[in-house]
């Protein structure tokens, strides 16, 4: 059976605020200046998966596949133009386009893809990759010839090609990575619709058009450059004063307001629901979390409900759901939720069990810490609220905030009681998202010591299953287990709204700020 996209179990689309009418055809000419906030801090695709690199390097390289955004969250060729799959699911074959080149003018072959793909799932000494894990099942690459990638795998993997469409996976030259396989970590060159010109850390990046890029009649622009913010409200001022067109990644509601007050019909903005949640975890290797009745007394205590909307009026915080993002493909409905602790939407009776509970457990007059990030958006007022929803337990608890770097070590070692954690589920796939709810000693972010060994198994389970209503049960129980024992619960989903210069046309809005971002289609209206 032969495919050009693959049919999705499911379609998202982005609801836009305003800039969802049909646009004027696009125009060639004009540079893109848009705000970073973040520095990346390698170049590397896969080295990472915080979005600031991608943000910076997207633009300078093609993938396999990709997401299509017209039609989330499909996918559709990128360097392939069609594909095939073995009946058996176990060998992908695809077609690649002949006409691609690098932008030092080399042809780009299936050897290249080969290369980059084999760099990923088996980092070199001195290479990381977060992206090893997820390409264990590859069992081997062939190269045929020069247009055709032969993938076979170990196993029959439903995620495989939306795997190989991530924004993570940057085509490289195989030349280039024999000569040394950290050439991508502080150098570009790729064959994406824009060439690298320069990048200076912590400052900006920058690239012009790729005159022969495979797309015909691609990219419009002449060039973009990306600027390094390190205040938000410095960027909001750049892009209310007109010296940048935007920032991709979100802004907060405050924010909006601002912008819309100020700008008028001279800014677009777009919106949806973000697949980024945040998730409290309990360290069960300390007194009194090891208890599963404290754990679940205290998810009980929150009213998601009530924070789903009291938040998002300040903060970046929306969607109450599971461990899947609601709405997205395997996401839980809210009846499949409200008999698990802490989706109870009776709030009252729900504290009133959990008191009970805590007293049962010999801690009534339970005290804590808790650990989170010293980022404002969305730590700081999420903390604020979940002090406040233990307080009417009685739980009285102490909010320690750190830069992340001791954020992330302290999450790593579960060097906390409790602490508010996030899940960046970039590609919506359980078998792709959900690993941070495996058990502790077979995932290295889920610092809350663990093990659970039942959950394990059902997530290989639904790992292997191509049944999509089989699989979808299997989630349900995987997703009901994980929430029942408590050791990782999820808290709210964040929720996205980007805000452009009304000039910037051709870009398109999904639930993941690592979309959209080579700037391909994208193109400028004449200032008004």
């Amino acid at each position: 059976m032969k495919f050009s996209v693959l049919t999705a179990t499911a379609v998202i689309a982005a609801a836009m605020a305003t800039g969802a009418a049909a646009q004027d055809k696009p125009v060639k000419g004009g540079t893109l200046i848009w705000g970073l906030s973040a520095e990346a801090g390698t170049l590397d695709c896969g080295g990472t998966d915080t979005f600031a690199v991608i943000h910076t390097v997207a633009p300078f390289y093609s993938t396999l596949l990709r997401v299509n955004l017209d039609k989330y969250p499909e996918v559709e060729g990128d360097l392939a133009k069609s594909w095939t799959i073995s009946t058996d699911s176990l060998t992908y074959t695809f077609e690649i386009f002949d006409n691609v080149k690098f932008h030092d003018g080399s042809p780009l072959t299936s050897e290249d893809i080969k290369a980059s793909l084999d760099r990923y799932r088996k980092p070199p000494e001195g290479v990381a990759s977060f992206r090893k894990a997820s390409f264990a099942d590859i069992d081997t690459i062939e190269t045929p010839s020069p247009t055709q990638l032969i993938i076979k795998l170990k196993a029959p993997n439903p995620s495989m090609l939306l795997n190989l469409a991530g924004p993570n996976g940057c085509i490289y030259s195989a030349k280039k990575l024999a000569e040394d396989p950290k050439f991508p970590i502080t150098n570009v060159m790729g064959s994406g619709p824009f060439k690298f010109v320069k990048y200076e850390k912590g400052a900006s990046v920058e690239g012009v058009r790729f005159d022969d890029y495979f797309k015909k009649g691609l990219p419009y622009l002449d060039g973009f450059k990306g600027v390094v913010f390190s205040q938000p409200a410095a960027m909001i001022n750049a892009l209310q004063g007109g010296q940048i067109m935007g920032e991709f990644r979100t802004i907060t509601p405050a924010n909006k307001k601002a912008l819309s007050d100020a700008m008028g019909d001279k800014v677009t903005f777009y919106e949806s629901d973000w697949n980024t949640g945040l998730v409290l975890a309990f360290n069960t290797k300390k007194p009194p979390f090891d208890n599963i009745k404290v754990r679940q007394a205290l998810s009980m205590a929150i009213d998601r409900f009530t924070a789903g909307n009291a938040l998002s009026q300040q903060s970046i915080l929306r969607s109450v759901g599971g461990i899947v993002r609601p709405g997205a493909p395997f996401g839980a409905a809210a009846k499949d939720l409200s008999a698990l602790p802490g989706f109870d939407p009776d709030i009252k009776a729900a504290r009133e069990k959990a008191k009970a509970m805590l007293k049962e457990a010999g801690v009534e007059n339970l005290k804590f810490e808790l650990f989170n990030r010293s980022t404002t958006q969305p730590y700081t007022p999420s903390g604020v609220y979940l002090i406040a929803q233990w307080k009417e337990i009685g739980v009285e608890v102490t909010h320690k905030q750190v830069e992340t770097p001791a954020y992330r070590e302290g999450i790593k070692t579960g060097s906390y009681d409790v602490a508010l954690d996030f899940l960046n589920a970039v590609l919506e796939d359980p078998s792709l998202t959900l690993n941070k709810y495996l058990s502790a000693d077979r995932d290295t972010t889920n610092g809350s010591g663990f093990i659970d060994k039942e959950a394990d198994a059902l997530f290989d389970k639904q790992s292997r299953e191509t049944d999509k209503a089989k699989r979808e049960m299997l989630v349900r129980e995987f997703e009901n287990r994980t929430i029942t024992q408590g050791a990782q619960v999820p808290f709210i989903w964040w929720y996205r709204t980007v805000a452009l210069s009304s000039q910037v046309k051709g870009w398109k809005m999904s639930p993941s700020h690592l979309y959209g971002q080579d700037f391909g289609e994208v193109w400028l209206a004449p200032a008004r």
